[in-house]
């Protein structure tokens, strides 16, 4: 008494298969759109002098502020890696301890991402010519 598939009971791919080809259609054609308005946006951009290199202390206030958020964020590691040490030398329970170390292993990845998102910035940004990355430097040190 098995029930085969007979070619009644069989479903319809061709419906399944054209949502995915319009979703592929559409995604390729925002994907063209896109790539098409960043090179014909950006180039008049890119050939104007940027209003943050031309303000008088607003270079340096750029600067200040992203010393003092990577900064704090070292500080913040610091605090947090200790807090957390602190508590597990007193946590019996297993799955607390793998909780504390993942939340400093998170602590550290947020750290790196800040101390590097910088210099990176800086290094990128003035390679692709960008205005923002030649009269302001990121890199915190």
């Amino acid at each position: 008494m098995s029930h085969k598939n007979t070619p009644s009971d069989a479903p319809d791919d061709s419906t399944e298969n054209e949502p995915r080809q319009h979703h592929w259609w559409s995604t390729r054609q925002l994907a063209i759109t896109a790539v098409v308005l960043s090179v014909v946006a950006v180039q008049p951009v890119a050939a104007q002098t940027s209003a943050v290199c031309s303000a008088d202390n607003l270079p340096g206030m750029i600067e200040g502020f992203f010393q003092l958020t990577t900064g704090l964020g070292i500080v913040g590691l610091a605090v947090v890696w200790q807090a957390d040490s602190l508590i597990e030398m007193f946590t019996i329970n297993p799955e607390q301890k793998k909780g504390l170390k993942r939340h400093k292993r998170s602590a550290m990845k947020s750290t790196v991402v800040l101390v590097v998102l910088g210099p990176l910035y800086t290094v990128a940004g003035s390679m692709m010519g960008l205005p923002l990355a030649q009269c302001v430097d990121l890199v915190p040190w």
